[in-house]
């Protein structure tokens, strides 16, 4: 992975807190097991603007802004996971890559109050469709916001990246039509 070059901007706040956090368990970062997750960054475009837009939603825990993401399910591929994590957090289905998009990191709080690192795989999914009932409605909060509302809303650095370059990826695309 490419080291993250980071700016500082009033957006940051919640980044410079997430990084000191982060240098507070750099141990277990470098000694300790690493865990992987495998998130999705749904989008689709805004019906009246033509814009995409993407679903950002809060943890259960601690009610912070990520994307919807999961442990690996023994028999699914990490694409799999990632489009099951988006319908049970969201209620969202669609057309997911197969190809990881990028990855970010972040200290998971663990039930029994341990933190532990996790690499996130994510996976883009253009929604096609939404569902009102979904196994985690009501656990959660969702909105769909623009690209760079959601690089502002999430905490981890590396997050904030991959959302701004699906964005200009989407917007390329969407200018070759």
């Amino acid at each position: 992975m490419a080291p993250l070059i980071l700016a500082r901007t009033k957006s940051s706040g919640g980044s410079d807190r997430f990084l000191s956090d982060l240098a507070s368990h750099a141990d277990a970062l470098f000694h300790g097991p690493t865990y992987e997750q495998y998130g999705a960054i749904c989008y689709r475009k805004h019906p009246e603007f033509g814009a995409a837009e993407v679903l950002v939603v809060t943890s259960r825990e601690s009610g912070r802004w990520i994307v919807p993401k999961g442990w690996p399910i023994r028999g699914k591929k990490p694409h799999e996971v990632a489009a099951i994590e988006a319908f049970e957090e969201a209620g969202v289905r669609g057309k997911i890559k197969k190809k990881p998009f990028g990855y970010f990191t972040y200290l998971k709080q663990l039930v029994d109050g341990n933190r532990v690192p996790c690499i996130v795989q994510v996976h883009l999914l253009e929604v096609e469709k939404t569902c009102e009932n979904f196994p985690e409605r009501g656990q959660r909060r969702i909105e769909w916001i623009s690209f760079i509302e959601a690089a502002g809303r999430v905490r981890e650095p590396e997050l904030k990246g991959l959302l701004l370059m699906a964005d200009r990826k989407l917007r390329r695309t969407k200018a070759k039509k």
